[in-house]
C-alpha cells in the first residue's frame, strides 16, 4: 500500500473564472500561461525559485518545445519537462506523469498548466478545429473513411455511443437530465461558474434542443474561455506549503484508439483499465471514495465512466442516475464545480477544471458546496471520443 506521506501531492491550483467567446481576451496563451503558474504558486504558497519541473500545453505561440518555452519565458531552468497529447485527458496525464518525477526524483516541484483558449484561427494549419476530434489532414482514415460521410467532430460519434448503450442497456432521457440538473445545483453554489446564477429543471434539459440523437443541447459542455494550473510537490517542500495537500496515491492511464469506428467495444471505455490500476496502486476501491471528478464533456460520456470505474454495475448506470443524489451533500457527491456542464469547459483546460476541484474538496477548500469529511477523491480526464483516459486517486495529508 502507497502511504499518501510516501506520495506526491497537489499543494496548490489557478484556474480562471470562464468567459464567454464574445469577450476579448489581450493576453497571449504564454502570458497566460505565465500568470496561471504564478498564481498557482502564491497559491500553494511557492515561489519560482522552487520550480524544476514544468508539463503544459495550450500554448500557442510556439508549435513545440512548450515546457522550453514556458521555462525560458519563467527564467527558470527545469529537470524535467512534459507536454502530453490526450486531449481532455491531458491535464490528469500531466498530474501523473508529475508526481512520478518527483517520486523518482527527477524532480521536486512541478507547475502542472494549461491556458485554456482555443488556438487562434488561421488558413491551413489551425483549420482542423473545425472538424473538432476529426482529422482531415492527408493520410488520415478519418478524413478518407469517416468526414465524407459525415461521422466527425464530437456530437455524432458520442450519440452514436449513446444509441449503443440503448440498444444493449437501459437508457432513460429524464435520468440524464436528472444529472444534469445536480451538476447545475452544485454549479449555482460556486461563484465562478458560468452557469452560477441560471436555475434548471429536468424539463428544462428535455425541451432543449435535440443536437445529436440522442443528446439534448443542455447535456453538451458549454465552452468558455479559461485556463487552470495546479502545483504538484513532493517531499519537504510538502510540509511547508499553505494548504492540507491531496496525495496522488493512484493512478491509471489507457488509450484504446483514435475513432470510435475502430473500438473493439464502445461500451468498454479504456477507464475500466485505467480506473482498476489507480485503485490496485492506492489499496482502495471505489466504495472508499468520498465524491469523484468525473470528465462529463456529455451525459453518456458520466453515464459510461460511472460504470466502467466500478461506482455501478455495467448496465445498470440508468438506475444509478435515478437513484444517487450527486449534489455536494449528497450520498454521491459528483463534479461538486459543477462539471464541465455547469462550470463550463475551457478547451484543454476543461480536464484540469476536475483536478483543481478533486484537490480543493480534499483540501477543504470549496466554502458552500464543500463535501464533508471529504478524504479521498477520484478524478477522471477523457479524451477524444472516450479514446484517451486517466484516472488519478487523491487522498488529504496532515
Amino acid at each position: 500500500m502507497r502511504e499518501p506521506a510516501q506520495c506526491a501531492a497537489i499543494v496548490g491550483a489557478a484556474e480562471y473564472k470562464p468567459r464567454r467567446f464574445s469577450e476579448e481576451i489581450a493576453e497571449s496563451s504564454l502570458e497566460q500561461a505565465a500568470d496561471l503558474a504564478l498564481l498557482a504558486l502564491d497559491d500553494a504558497g511557492l515561489t519560482l525559485a522552487d520550480v524544476d519541473g514544468i508539463a503544459v500545453r495550450g500554448v500557442y505561440v510556439s508549435q513545440q518545445f512548450l515546457p522550453a518555452t514556458l521555462a525560458e519565458y519563467l527564467g527558470v531552468r527545469i529537470r524535467f519537462g512534459d507536454a502530453p497529447d490526450l486531449g481532455g485527458a491531458t491535464a490528469a496525464g500531466m498530474v501523473w506523469r508529475s508526481a512520478s518525477a518527483i517520486e523518482r526524483e527527477l524532480a521536486s516541484v512541478v507547475l502542472c498548466i494549461y491556458p485554456g483558449n482555443f488556438p487562434p484561427r488561421r488558413s491551413g494549419e489551425e483549420g482542423w478545429r473545425d472538424f473538432g476530434a476529426s482529422s482531415y489532414l492527408p493520410g488520415s482514415p478519418q478524413a478518407q473513411f469517416e468526414i465524407p460521410y459525415g461521422h466527425l467532430g464530437q456530437n455524432v460519434p458520442y450519440a452514436l455511443i449513446a444509441q449503443r448503450y440503448a440498444a444493449m442497456h437501459e437508457y432513460d432521457p429524464r435520468a440524464m437530465a436528472r444529472l444534469v440538473v445536480h451538476q447545475r445545483r452544485n454549479a449555482n453554489l460556486n461563484p465562478d461558474a458560468i452557469f452560477h446564477d441560471k436555475l434548471l429543471t429536468e424539463d428544462d434539459v428535455l425541451a432543449s434542443p435535440m443536437i445529436a440523437d440522442p443528446l439534448h443541447m443542455l447535456e453538451i459542455v458549454r465552452p468558455v474561455k479559461g485556463g487552470a494550473a495546479v502545483v504538484v510537490a513532493g517531499g519537504d517542500v510538502v510540509a511547508r506549503t499553505r494548504h492540507r495537500p491531496a496525495h496522488i496515491t493512484g493512478f491509471g492511464e489507457a488509450v484504446a484508439h483514435k475513432s470510435p469506428q475502430w473500438a473493439d467495444d464502445m461500451l468498454d471505455p479504456p477507464l475500466r483499465q485505467a480506473a482498476a490500476t489507480a485503485f490496485a496502486m492506492a489499496d482502495l476501491t471505489p466504495t472508499d471514495m468520498d465524491g469523484a471528478q468525473i470528465y462529463d464533456c456529455y451525459t453518456i460520456a458520466v453515464l459510461m465512466a460511472l460504470e466502467a470505474v466500478g461506482f455501478c454495475e455495467k448496465g445498470s448506470g440508468t438506475q444509478f442516475l435515478r437513484s444517487r443524489d450527486f449534489t455536494h451533500a449528497g450520498d454521491f457527491p459528483l463534479n461538486t464545480n459543477g462539471g464541465q456542464l455547469g462550470f463550463g469547459q475551457a478547451g484543454g483546460a476543461g480536464g484540469m477544471t476536475h483536478v483543481v476541484e478533486g484537490y480543493r474538496q480534499v483540501a477543504g477548500r470549496c466554502g458552500p458546496r464543500q463535501v464533508d469529511n471529504c478524504d479521498t477523491m477520484f478524478v477522471s480526464g477523457n479524451g477524444g471520443i472516450m479514446s484517451e483516459q486517466v484516472a488519478l486517486i487523491l487522498q488529504g495529508g496532515p
